[in-house]
């Protein structure tokens, strides 16, 4: 993604004002979704491995279950950077993610993606836009997932509350995170926030030092149970408080195949920065 695409995306909206040439973002008033699908392109085998690395998955001849939200990102930051969509990438913060995989994805696979966002709906904190993303190799879906997006604003407490995730299981294993691991991730994700790089970068927006990126503690508490996941699986997650970097996280895990309940936890005080779901599907 190039530097004008980031910047676009970045930049807030300010009614009749370009803040680069060509640019002007519409009213949020006005906004009634958009819709963008991206080339079939091969699976480059070598970018699956770096992504497995950073977020601990095993090599195997198929891809992590979460490896398919790349593409879907690459298309998200397409729509925040549209001059049709009326609010910049900076500020929204990625509170739910469900991941629907139909089957394993190999990869010798080519696959297609398509994005869509619909008008935001209301949210107890300001308002929610829902990002669907479909996966496809030829015809056949293989991969779906819906990326909920914070606007914070004026709420409204009636509005439908998101996911309804149980309690998170008391967290056993302990991981040690490295200050780094955001611009490791960002490096292979493309996700390049600010918010994940360095202590002044993330200060500069609001946090006392940088933080892990959502998707990579979704990936990482898979990779530690992908091989008790049935092929055709759907994933929920809701994502609490964020995790500052270096730090540490505690794991927990209840269930069996069918539906395994996890958690990542601070192991100080137990209070939640993830808690997720798998069913069978």
């Amino acid at each position: 993604m190039g530097v004008r695409t980031l910047a676009r995306a970045a930049l807030p909206a300010v009614p009749g004002i370009n803040l680069l040439p060509g640019i002007r973002k519409v009213p949020a008033a006005q906004f009634q979704g958009l819709s963008t699908s991206g080339p079939a392109t091969p699976i480059d085998a070598s970018h699956v491995a770096a992504y497995s690395r950073v977020c601990g998955f095993p090599r195997r001849d198929t891809v992590p279950v979460t490896y398919p939200h790349l593409l879907g990102f690459d298309l998200h930051m397409e729509i925040m950077s549209s001059p049709e969509f009326p609010w910049p990438a900076i500020g929204t913060v990625h509170v739910e993610n469900t991941i629907t995989s139909h089957r394993p994805i190999a990869l010798t696979e080519t696959l297609g993606a398509t994005t869509s966002v619909g008008a935001p709906r209301p949210h107890a904190k300001g308002m929610v836009l829902d990002f669907v993303t479909t996966i496809s190799s030829g015809e056949e879906i293989v991969w779906e997932s819906i990326s909920s997006y914070l606007r914070r604003g004026r709420g409204d407490e009636s509005a439908e509350p998101g996911l309804s995730l149980p309690a998170p299981p008391e967290g056993r294993a302990v991981w040690d995170l490295p200050a780094d691991l955001g611009r490791r991730y960002g490096a292979v994700s493309g996700d390049l926030n600010p918010i994940h790089l360095y202590p002044l970068t993330a200060q500069a927006l609001g946090f006392k030092r940088q933080i892990a990126h959502g998707m990579w503690t979704k990936a990482r508490c898979l990779a530690a149970i992908e091989n008790r996941l049935p092929d055709a699986v759907r994933i929920e997650v809701a994502f609490k408080k964020p995790v500052f970097l270096p730090g540490k996280v505690a794991f927990g895990l209840e269930g069996d195949r069918s539906s395994w309940q996890f958690a990542l936890t601070n192991p100080g005080d137990r209070s939640p920065h993830l808690v997720g779901r798998t069913s069978a599907v």
